[in-house]
């Protein structure tokens, strides 16, 4: 087939061709036995309309690549100094005193109503997402849905935590399918689980909500 294209195409198009060609993934397949389960426990154990399931996760699209990375993850294959070397660098260093600055009164507040230092709730920002660089360009639900049903090593522990994402977005009126996050559905500037979001995050700034997905206080407070 490349051959063939190459003939038909100029060179900067073949490129663009040979994408276009590559399968793409498929959304969930909602006949699965153990997806159709999983919607039974949504109605039964967490009042979710059955209707309003299905169109959540039929929306769904199960990422191959996923899978893949989960085989290999990083954490298994650096030694500790690999991460030293990669996290204590200047630019890293330097962003943590920006933000050390920037939000500074939000700090010391929240660190004296938990006794947590300010450079560990810094610190662990750097780590997670660069100080909110890097978040994740992976839709959480596809994330989850991925690995609740196509991860059998760890479904158990995933399909808990895309319940308890569908219920973080209920509580907190947004659409399950415009949320953003990690190839492991890890979510906002502090990277919390579904279910650490649902029992840590916390209202730093007294605005009624818990948004850990922009610099405000309560990123801080939940951390």
């Amino acid at each position: 087939m490349k051959f063939r294209l190459s003939l038909l195409l100029p060179a900067s198009l073949l490129p663009l061709a040979l994408h276009a060609a590559a399968p793409q993934p498929a959304p969930l397949d909602m006949t699965r036995p153990e997806v159709i389960a999983f919607v039974g426990e949504l109605e039964r154990e967490h009042g979710f309309d059955r209707q309003e399931a299905v169109w959540i996760l039929r929306d769904a699209v199960p990422q191959p690549r996923i899978i893949e990375i989960m085989q290999r993850p990083a954490e298994s294959t650096l030694a500790w100094w690999q991460y030293r070397d990669r996290f204590l660098t200047d630019e890293r260093i330097d962003g943590g005193v920006r933000i050390w600055r920037e939000h500074r009164e939000d700090l010391e507040r929240i660190a004296a109503q938990t006794g947590v230092a300010p450079q560990y709730m810094v610190a662990i920002t750097g780590v997670e997402t660069f100080y909110g660089r890097i978040t994740g360009n992976y839709r959480v639900l596809d994330s989850l849905v991925t690995l609740a049903f196509d991860y059998p090593r760890r479904a158990d522990y995933f399909r808990r935590e895309l319940v308890q994402f569908l219920l973080l977005a209920r509580e907190e009126k947004v659409d399950p399918r415009s949320l953003k996050g990690s190839y492991a559905g890890a979510m906002g500037i502090a990277q919390f689980m579904p279910s650490s979001y649902r029992r840590y995050a916390a209202d730093g700034n007294g605005n009624g909500t818990r948004d850990l997905w922009n610099w405000n206080a309560d990123v801080f407070a939940s951390i």
